[in-house]
């Protein structure tokens, strides 16, 4: 009787163990419009730093990513109406942003940068911006930054719906600049055919009031998830395999101090 019910114990025990099949998919909010950190292969797959961190945390929650493209200014409001379960799309974790979600600890950390003809000379004042146009992507930190500190310098600030449209107009003389992200410049426009001609100019922007703490992963407020993430970032950050993704895109250590 005694083995019997030993054997019933183990087999509830097995069932209750946590599996992919048993975990809910998890599903994450992505604009893969974002090189190197997100874009799109030749074959239509995601590719880049924060699809494969991604993957990496899933992994280690030992739960199935599921990934949703959605257009940066569109994340949020998904969020909330649970279309996605989290964010990891490079967005930085802001005061501002703090109202609607929560956020994870950062995954990386990096300063924003002027991109504009090599050449152009931009002080710290940024008073030679006065009648440029500058392009932004549209809801992200970097157009707060422009309308808030560089329109009332006089510059014309221009918002695209994804950065890509911007190196085009940049890149054909329709946009004077563009403020972003100082990785995704010179990895996306700088080190291509594209941005031949053009270089950083000015200062780099690290104002926590308008670039935050560094990038994290947002989720629902009041959401446990985000404590399940933290301790898989902790845990990819220690094993290794964050550093194995970092290496993979940059040369140096873009998590930051």
């Amino acid at each position: 009787m005694k083995k019997l019910v030993l054997l019933g114990a183990l087999a509830l025990s097995v069932l209750s163990l946590p599996t992919f099949a048993d975990e809910k998919p998890l599903k994450i909010g992505i604009e893969a419009a974002y090189p190197p950190f997100a874009s799109k292969a030749p074959d239509g797959s995601i590719v880049g730093f924060d699809y494969d961190i991604g993957n990496a945390l899933c992994e280690e929650m030992k739960v199935k990513c599921v990934w949703v493209e959605q257009e940066f200014d569109g994340l949020i409001p998904a969020l909330k109406v649970r279309k996605i379960d989290a964010i990891l799309s490079s967005m930085s974790i802001t005061e501002d942003r703090k109202k609607s979600v929560d956020f994870t600890n950062k995954y990386y950390n990096t300063p924003a940068r002027l991109v504009m003809k090599a050449g152009t000379q931009v002080s710290d004042g940024l008073t030679e911006l006065k009648g440029k146009n500058i392009g932004v992507q549209r809801g992200s930190i970097h157009e707060r930054f422009a309308r808030e500190v560089l329109a009332p310098l006089g510059a014309e600030i221009k918002p695209y719906g994804s950065q890509n449209e911007i190196y085009l107009d940049v890149s054909a003389g329709r946009l004077d600049g563009t403020v972003a992200d100082a990785t995704l410049l010179d990895d996306g426009f700088l080190k291509t055919d594209a941005g031949k001609g053009f270089a950083f100019v000015g200062p780099a922007f690290t104002d926590v009031k308008y670039f935050g703490d560094g990038v994290g992963i947002a989720v629902r407020k009041g959401d446990a998830l985000k404590d399940k993430i933290n301790g898989a970032i902790a845990a990819i950050r220690q094993n290794g395999k964050y550093k194995d993704i970092q290496d993979k895109y940059f040369a140096f250590d873009i998590y930051g101090k």
